[in-house]
Formats: C-alpha cells, sequence, structure tokens
C-alpha cells in the first residue's frame, strides 16, 4: 500500500492558462487504485492483463463521481509495456486521469546501488512507452513509499535522478514525488521540494495503524477485538473498556494504547493540516495518494474515520485516493468486470453519492451519474 492543475509548463504549452503553483487539478481531486491490475496480478498473461477489469466497470467508477485512477505497476512487468499503455489509454478514453506508479518487489533501494540504478532504467522504460498518451492525463509517480528511514538524503537525491530522468522524456507530464518513511505524513514534512514547477507531492494516510489496519503490524493480535475500536474517541476510558472482550494481553495493551492516544477528527486533522502548511509554505500542489480502512473494522468506526481523512483533505485543498477499488481497505472488488457493488455507504462518505431521486442519482461536483 501507500502520495495541480496544469501547472505553468502544461499550462503554457497545453491549453495557455497560468494555474497556480499550489492548485490540485479537477482530475486530481477524487481517485480510486486499482491495487492488482499490474500489481502481484492474479494472471500475468498479457490478454488477462488487459482485461482485468472491464469498461462497464471502468464506466460505474466514473459516474460515481472519481476523477483519476490510480495504477500501482511492479517493474518485473516492465518486460513487455504494451499492456500498461494500453490500460492506461483505455482508462483515459473513459474519462479519467492516471497515475502511474512505481512497484518494486524485491528492491533494497536504501542499501543496492545496483536497485537504484534499476529504478531510474525501469522509469527510462516506462517514460518512453507514456511518450504517446496525454501529458494533461498521465501522471507518473516516481516510487511507492520509499522508506529511507536512516538516510532520508539519499531518497532526496534519488529522487531528483528519476526526476531528471522522466523530464527528458516527458517534458510536459506533471509528475508525483513523495517523501521518505513509507511515504507518510512526517517523509513528506522532511522532504525539500524540487525546483520544478510541474510536479505534485503525495502523501499516504493510514493513521492510526491500530484501527485502520487493525493493528495488523504486530502479528497474532485478537483480530475479532481490534475491530470493535471505536472512532472517534471521546471517552479514553470508555474506549479501553473494550480490552476487557479480550483474553489475549498483548491485544488488551494494544487497544489500550489506542484509547489513550485520543484519536478524533482534531487529531487527524492536525496530521493533515501540518502536510497544507507545508504546501502553503512551499506553493506546491499535494494529492493523499492513499488512504483506506480496513473492511473488518465495525462500520460506524469506518465510516466516521474515511469521512475525517477525506473532509480534512479537501479542507486544505488536496486531491485523494482510495487504496482501493480491489482491496479490503477500500470496496474489496474481487471480480472487477460489469457492475459490482460499489458500497453505496462507502461513497456517500467520500462524498461522492447522494440517494438517487425517482430518476437520477446526484454526484458530488455537479456531475449526473446512474445509481452505482
Amino acid at each position: 500500500m501507500r502520495r495541480i492543475g496544469y501547472r505553468l509548463i502544461v499550462a503554457c504549452t497545453a491549453i495557455g492558462l497560468l494555474a497556480g503553483a499550489d492548485e490540485v487539478p479537477p482530475t486530481l481531486r477524487h481517485g480510486i487504485n486499482i491495487t492488482h491490475w499490474f500489481r502481484y496480478p492474479p494472471d500475468r498473461n498479457p490478454s488477462a492483463l488487459r482485461s482485468y477489469i472491464d469498461d462497464t466497470a471502468l464506466e460505474q467508477l466514473r459516474r460515481a463521481g472519481f476523477t483519476f485512477i490510480r495504477i500501482p505497476v511492479q517493474p518485473s512487468l516492465l518486460s513487455s509495456p504494451d499492456a500498461i499503455v494500453a490500460a492506461i489509454a483505455r482508462v483515459e478514453r473513459r474519462g479519467f486521469a492516471a497515475v502511474v506508479a512505481l512497484f518494486p518487489e524485491d528492491w533494497q533501494l536504501e542499501s543496492n546501488a545496483s536497485d537504484r540504478s534499476k529504478l531510474i532504467d525501469a522509469w527510462r522504460v516506462l517514460a518512453a512507452s507514456l511518450r504517446h498518451l496525454d501529458p494533461r492525463l498521465t501522471y507518473p509517480e516516481i516510487l511507492n513509499e520509499p522508506v529511507f528511514s536512516t538516510s532520508p538524503d539519499a531518497w532526496s537525491l534519488l529522487q531528483h535522478q528519476a526526476l531528471v530522468a522522466i523530464r527528458a522524456i516527458l517534458p510536459r507530464n506533471t509528475i508525483v514525488l513523495t517523501g521518505v518513511d513509507w511515504g507518510s505524513v512526517a517523509g513528506l514534512l522532511a522532504l525539500s521540494p524540487e525546483d520544478d514547477p510541474n510536479v505534485v507531492y503525495s502523501f499516504h494516510f493510514y493513521e492510526p495503524a491500530e484501527l485502520t489496519s487493525l493493528g495488523a503490524y504486530r502479528p497474532g493480535l485478537d483480530a475479532i477485538a481490534m475491530a470493535l475500536l471505536p472512532f472517534p474517541v471521546q471517552d479514553e476510558n470508555a474506549c479501553a473498556a473494550w480490552a476487557g472482550r479480550t483474553a489475549d494481553r498483548p491485544t488488551a495493551d494494544l487497544v489500550r494504547f489506542y484509547c489513550a492516544q485520543h484519536w478524533d477528527a482534531a487529531r487527524v486533522g492536525s496530521r493533515i493540516a501540518a502536510v497544507g502548511a507545508w504546501a502553503k509554505r512551499n506553493h506546491v500542489a499535494v494529492i493523499a495518494g492513499e488512504f483506506g480502512a480496513s473492511q473488518h473494522l465495525n462500520t460506524a468506526a469506518r465510516l466516521a474515520w474515511l469521512r475525517t481523512v477525506r473532509t480534512a483533505c479537501e479542507g486544505q485543498g488536496f486531491g485523494w485516493a482510495l487504496w482501493g477499488y480491489d482491496d479490503v481497505m477500500g470496496f474489496g472488488i474481487t471480480a472487477p468486470r460489469g457492475r459490482a457493488r460499489i458500497a453505496p455507504e462507502v461513497l456517500s462518505t467520500l462524498g461522492l453519492y447522494r440517494p438517487a431521486s425517482r430518476d437520477k442519482a446526484s454526484v458530488a461536483g455537479g456531475q449526473v451519474a446512474e445509481r452505482p
């Protein structure tokens, strides 16, 4: 897992209009990650890759109000990039922008110079393949969730080198950059912006992980008890009482830890506002390239958290992308073909769906769509 408008270059060369450097364009407002199209796909055959999600499913997403699709790509699939390019072109024909993010499976970029060279080489191949697509709709994202926890300067250098390599091939595309520490808020705040007017910055938001992933970073927890966690935490003692629902000591301790953090809308908002302050200070545009919460979390807490993050991002002028269409942290669609049941309560929480009138349903942003 886990972050513009047409900037000066794109605006001047493509449409002759000047957009502010800190503005996110309509194309990057409401996004959805399609997580297994070119990342751990169920079938690597090129024909299967091309048809992983069909036009009916894409049209359903468009009518729901999504404006862009983030497409994770494993470098091992770049040996034959035609299927990737065909998929991106199809997404764009259906009315979406496409963020194309590199997701290495096993590179050790922090410690292996050869792997760092592979990143640059992969982007030379992929950028050349993207050259014939619409630069106003095609957003290369250099790397998903770089770590570099002990060497953030090394990541800044590597990201700069990749930016230069991509820019040489794609002079008009807006390029997506991110910070260290798995693309977190802290990682972005520690990043010095690039001297390139045609980039956008991304961060991922899954805080607190005890809630959103049910503490998946600690194997062996009582998942049923973790799924009962409340959000927002309004009363620490009442929250901590949930620890009594489990006989597992590590789980009970983690429940109490979570409750003591007092996660609520104000705390989530302050984390995202810190990114907003960084963006304003540096006059750059930002998107939350990933956010989501497990479907196993109780519905009230899950929907409240999703709504809180979404509204906090929009309050700062950020675009966002849910993780993901075909992942348990989002819609969990297991067969992305035809008209799937895209949970209306989640769409409503995302501000994309309101109950239908007699003959049509309204979608935020002024679009009119059929009921998903």
